[in-house]
């Protein structure tokens, strides 16, 4: 039979075998004791003995282990050597067996002393298994090489550094060759592949263990990091079951325990308040909800508009398909069949543009009709319309398109503008091109494609001077200064200025005077128009002088002053299409280096040293003096065809061959202020009265419209422009119309000339 003591041996063998190498140790000093102490130290011993063992091991590997270890045997710190001095004892006398070594390299002796021992397979592998713990020691503050701090390392993403050091010096960040094809065959032939992880912070690729990939699994799983944890542990109960005697706590209540609370009565009289006003509903009864719950209604029950149910205010109901008519019955009237070429081209329209869906058929009886090949797809859309087509209520605004119209005032109220057809100038055979007006207002100058240059008495529109010129005029104009009796004529490629010889005589005598006091230049440079004197013929017809242009010249302006005169010769890519001449010189000079478009006409400031050119599609505005552009005016029109400039110079329009008639404020913006689309074909010329506030408009529809426009002298009030009145009386030939229109200098009246020969004068 076996002792007690030899059961507990087999007990608690491990408790046992742990003090086998203090025994060992302790030989020494138990051969130095006397047999009393030695027989009580056996006994205490033996009752240690005794005493559960907690944690698994050994402590023959213990005893020389770190903190971390004894940490994790915790259990063994109770069941090793009596006191500090037995230690000591043992480091002294190096009693080999004693697994001191901190490298761990005794633990294979520790083990095969412990197979000796009779020692467990688990704990054979636990000590096999048993590492130096600081071998492989990866704590964060050792394992960071970047001095950066717990940072964002998103902030460095587009820098080439990843930081800065304790020094102040920048980390670069690691050098990264690996392209896709490096990565795709590390992916092939490295095993470890899915297990590696990139670490922003210190740039390095890191594998990871089987535990860590096992943490990873768990925490995906949702389950507890550790194994050991044991989440259906019992729980400890805070607050034990009994009932104590004593309460936990003897203090004597408030006074506010005992008092109605002023804050809940504030609370409860504000919910009764909000429970008045219907801001709060009171919970209602089972009845009620079931009520509610149960009430069902028919959506198409009904769909008068003033009937619809509460819920639906903004109903709309859906519209009704059309009934079923006789040609869609399965036997309909012969005329309601098709034919053989009526059915054709039934087939040839497209299904838009048919009348009906399908073809009219016949069948014997109700038997004999097939099913509808095109039942679903119409189904199907008229699904489409009932939930896809918006419809919506819309409420009719009950506008009166009178007030729609912008308040102007009446025509009756601007007077006094043109409104008859007072004369008729008769004489040219050939269209007429261009009229101009004396300053005086008693002589009227007219150009025709006939080749004779005509000057009228306005009055009594008796011709009293016709100049024979060899060619079709292109333009005309008076001179505008009343001291010089001059007059400017566009025949092909010459300019020519004649002295009409009406009028005043001391006025003609002054501008004789005037031309012949010209002494010519001892050195005379190259000149781009050749200016020469008229004799013989040209000069008993009043020719002065004659100004050869090297192309067609189209049109010619003067200056306010009487002294400059601008032809205009449009010629696509050209620097030779706007030239400036001056009388009292006899010299002409080119103002643009170079053209920017095809010009169509050119204007003089009345007033300030502006001078205006009119492209196809933009008006220039150039400063003489600083020689530069100050202004370019889109016309937003395809084709300018006239301009005219404002006597204030502040505003200016344009005619353009689109029908449209722009006007442009200088001093409010580069577009135009207000289009004006009163025509219905182009626009030819376009006219400011000098004194009135009116301008006029030709088109080739054979009308004339003049128009109300006040300028203010206020910059924050905008020009008021009123259509007052439209003028015909010319016949529209060869789709030519009125071609160009001019104000008398002083009287509300005004002169159009036509391509029917003829001019007008309404007054």
């Amino acid at each position: 039979m076996p002792t007690t003591s030899d059961q507990d041996a087999k007990v608690e063998p491990r408790a046992a075998m742990s003090k086998t190498p203090e025994k060992r140790s302790k030989t020494p000093e138990k051969r130095s004791k006397t047999p009393e102490k030695r027989r009580a130290e056996e006994e205490e011993e033996d009752e240690e003995e005794l005493l559960p063992v907690a944690v698994e091991g050994s402590s023959l590997a213990l005893e020389g282990s770190s903190d971390s270890e004894e940490s994790l045997f915790s259990g063994l710190e109770e069941s090793g050597s009596d006191s500090e001095e037995d230690d000591e004892d043992e480091e002294e006398e190096g009693v080999p067996g004693s697994a001191v070594d901190p490298d761990g390299g005794n633990s294979q002796e520790t083990v095969e002393e412990g197979e000796e021992r009779g020692m467990t397979e688990k704990e054979r592998a636990l000590l096999k298994d048993k590492t130096d713990e600081y071998d492989h020691d990866s704590s964060d503050e050792e394992d960071i090489r970047n001095t950066v701090g717990n940072i964002p390392m998103e902030w460095y993403k587009d820098f080439p550094h990843i930081g800065y050091d304790l020094d102040g010096k920048k980390i670069l960040k690691p050098i990264r060759n690996k392209d896709e094809l490096d990565d795709f065959l590390d992916k092939m032939e490295n095993p470890d592949y899915w297990r590696t992880v990139p670490d922003k912070q210190t740039g390095s690729e890191i594998v990871l263990t089987d535990d860590q990939v096992d943490l990873v699994h768990r925490l995906q799983r949702g389950q507890f990091g550790d194994v050991n944890f044991n989440q259906y542990q019992p729980t400890v109960e805070f607050f034990s079951g009994e009932v104590m005697i004593h309460p936990v706590t003897n203090r004597p209540e408030d006074k506010r325990s005992f008092i109605p609370s002023l804050i809940e009565k504030a609370k409860v009289s504000k919910l009764v308040h909000a429970i008045k006003m219907g801001w709060i509903r009171p919970r209602r009864s089972k009845e009620e909800r079931a009520e509610e719950a149960g009430r069902y209604y028919d959506l198409w029950a009904s769909e008068d508009p003033n009937a619809i149910l509460g819920r639906h205010k903004m109903h709309v109901p859906a519209p009704k398909l059309r009934l079923p008519g006789h040609e869609e019955s399965y036997n309909p009237p012969p005329e309601y069949l098709l034919s053989e070429e009526e059915r054709l081209a039934w087939e040839q329209l497209d299904p838009e543009d048919r009348k009906t869906t399908y073809l009219p058929r016949k069948f014997s009886c109700l038997r004999a009709v097939p099913s509808y090949s095109r039942f679903i797809h119409e189904r199907f859309e008229r699904c489409l319309d009932l939930y896809l087509c918006p419809r919506q209520r819309k409420m009719r605004v009950n506008v009166n398109p009178e007030d729609l119209i912008p308040k102007l005032p009446k025509p009756k109220d601007l007077q006094p503008f043109p409104t008859t057809q007072s004369l008729v100038y008769r004489g040219h055979t050939g269209l007429i091109r261009s009229i101009s007006v004396s300053p005086t207002g008693q002589w009227l100058l007219s150009g025709s494609d006939d080749g004779t240059v005509r000057f009228w008495e306005v009055v009594s529109s008796r011709c009293v001077k016709t100049v024979q010129v060899g060619g079709a005029v292109r333009s005309v104009a008076w001179n505008p200064n009343p001291a010089v009796c001059l007059v400017a004529v566009a025949v092909g490629c010459d300019v020519l200025l004649l002295c009409p010889s009406l009028g005043d005589r001391l006025l003609i005598g002054s501008t004789e005077q005037l031309l012949s006091s010209y002494q010519p230049p001892e050195e005379k440079g190259e000149e781009l128009v050749v200016w020469t004197t008229t004799e013989g013929e040209e000069h008993s017809q009043g020719v002065r002088l004659r100004l050869t242009h090297p192309k067609a010249v189209q049109q010619v302006v003067w200056h306010s002053k009487g002294d400059y005169l601008s032809s205009v010769m449009p010629q696509p890519s050209s620097h030779l299409q706007v030239l400036v001449h001056q009388v009292s010189r006899r010299r002409s000079q080119n103002p643009f280096r170079r053209s920017k478009g095809l010009v169509q006409c050119v204007s003089f400031h009345p007033l300030r040293p502006y001078f205006f050119v009119a492209t196809q599609r933009s008006v220039r505005v150039y400063n003489l003096i600083k020689q530069e552009m100050t202004k370019k005016l889109q016309a937003n029109s395809k084709w300018i065809s006239s301009m005219a400039v404002h006597p204030a110079g502040d505003n200016v329009i344009c005619g353009s061959y689109d029908c449209r008639l722009a006007w442009f404020d200088l001093d409010l913006s580069t577009k135009p202020y207000k289009m004006l689309r009163h025509h219905k074909k182009a626009v030819r010329g376009v006219a400011y009265h000098p004194s009135y506030p009116l301008f006029a408009s030709a088109s080739d529809d054979g009308s004339v419209i003049v128009c109300h426009g006040t300028v203010y002298n206020d910059l924050l009030q905008n020009p008021l422009i009123v259509p007052v009145k439209v003028l015909r009386g010319h016949t529209v030939t060869n789709d030519l119309g009125v071609l160009d229109v001019t104000f008398h200098p002083s009287q509300p009246w005004l002169f159009s000339c036509g391509a029917d020969a003829t001019i007008r004068l309404f007054t």
